[in-house]
């Protein structure tokens, strides 16, 4: 077992009212990484000046994508393949009160010999199996891979 920490600091800057208050935050991570969060911009009144950062449901979608991608990678790796590029435009479903899809669609470009279409398919579904982060959800989890 492993713990995985991330420290999440918001501070007022003006009042503190609904229709001005800055959903600007900061996420830290280990090794001093800092990523600029904030609400999505559905979810901003159009009296908050905008600013930049991820949002929630972009994290999310982006640490399934991420998992998904570093296991595909590593099983790709055991069986000698070698990747040159791995693209994914992931795309993630909110429904009223939950991210209810998200939809991976890694574009995987190899050198030398190439995994079959069978065989790419079987090794987006072992990492699809097992992605730590998809499962940890109830997120209908969608894989459309393409070889380029």
């Amino acid at each position: 077992m492993s713990e995985h920490r991330a420290t999440i600091e918001w501070v007022r800057q003006g009042e503190f009212k609904y229709e001005s208050y800055s959903r600007r935050h900061e996420w830290r991570f280990e090794g001093g990484i800092s990523v600029p969060g904030n609400a999505a911009p559905a979810n901003i009144p159009r009296t908050v000046p905008p600013a930049p950062g991820v949002d929630p449901e972009q994290a999310f979608v982006a640490s399934l994508s991420s998992c998904h991608m570093l296991w595909f990678l590593h099983l790709a790796c055991n069986r000698k393949f070698v990747i040159e590029r791995y693209v994914d435009e992931a795309v993630g479903v909110l429904d009223k009160d939950w991210m209810s899809q998200v939809t991976l669609r890694p574009r995987v470009t190899f050198s030398g010999k190439a995994p079959s279409e069978e065989e790419h398919r079987a090794l987006h579904e072992k990492a699809h199996e097992k992605c730590f982060i998809a499962n940890s959800v109830k997120t209908e989890v969608r894989v459309e891979p393409s070889i380029t």
